[in-house]
């Protein structure tokens, strides 16, 4: 009975601090759980992909449909040059004007393609006519959302300063819009970037070209710090890879 008694206090004191124990563990656990949420920095998103850059080529042909067959049966002889099939268009004025567009993995190995030898034999046997027209973009903007309308317009003009030209461009967007025009591909010469070129779909031909003849539109280009005429492009896309 005496032990009992001995025990007793014993007893509830080790109680006493297993509960203590016990408290004392949960606080910390909830604190150390607080503090690592309150800690915790979500991993910032990656910044968008660069679009591929293009390479664009324009010249005449003597026939739409034999030029396309020489030109597809060059297939392998461009990826070997790290050039991928994206587009292919024709004039709207003249049909026989075609316009090719590839992705280039590299600007000196499409400069390397565009020089050989082989090229330039196999145009000769596909019915080029005359010599081609042949732009290298650094592409900084390209937007590839499905659009029905089939018909573009690429301008290319001088710009006295790259930066001061695409913060106009951009603030310019809602009149772009209100003449049926959707942007589509911006960007400059590769190693140059007052030589600019613009892509834009055309929903509207009228309502497009009379944009283009505006005194709005000049004033807007002049603000740009663009220099000299555009040359307009007008174009409709015959395949798409």
């Amino acid at each position: 009975m005496k032990h009992f008694k001995f025990l007793a206090p014993v007893a509830i004191g080790l109680s006493m601090a297993t509960l203590l124990f016990s408290c004392n563990s949960a606080d910390e656990k909830k604190t150390e759980e607080t503090t690592t949420d309150s800690t915790t920095v979500k991993a910032p998103e990656p910044p968008p992909a660069k679009p591929a850059n293009l390479m664009m080529v324009t010249h005449k042909v003597a026939n739409f449909g034999k030029w396309i067959v020489g030109y597809e049966a060059g297939d392998s002889m461009r990826l070997a040059y790290g050039l991928h099939n994206f587009v292919l268009a024709r004039g709207v004025k003249d049909s026989n004007m075609v316009m090719v567009v590839v992705k280039m993995d590299d600007a000196a190995k499409a400069k390397e393609f565009a020089a050989s030898p082989s090229l330039k034999d196999a145009m000769k046997k596909s019915g080029v006519v005359g010599m081609p027209t042949i732009s290298y973009i650094d592409v900084q903007m390209m937007d590839e959302t499905p659009n029905t309308a089939s018909t573009r317009v690429m301008i290319k003009h001088k710009v006295k300063d790259w930066d001061a030209f695409r913060k106009a461009f951009d603030s310019h967007k809602q009149m772009r819009t209100d003449a049926a025009l959707t942007d589509r591909v911006l960007g400059y010469e590769v190693g140059d970037n007052t030589n600019a070129s613009i892509v834009l779909i055309v929903n509207d031909m009228k309502k497009a070209e009379d944009f283009m003849k505006s005194e709005d539109l000049k004033k807007k280009m002049e603000e740009a710090g663009v220099v000299g005429p555009p040359s307009f492009f007008y174009f409709t896309i015959a395949k798409k890879y």
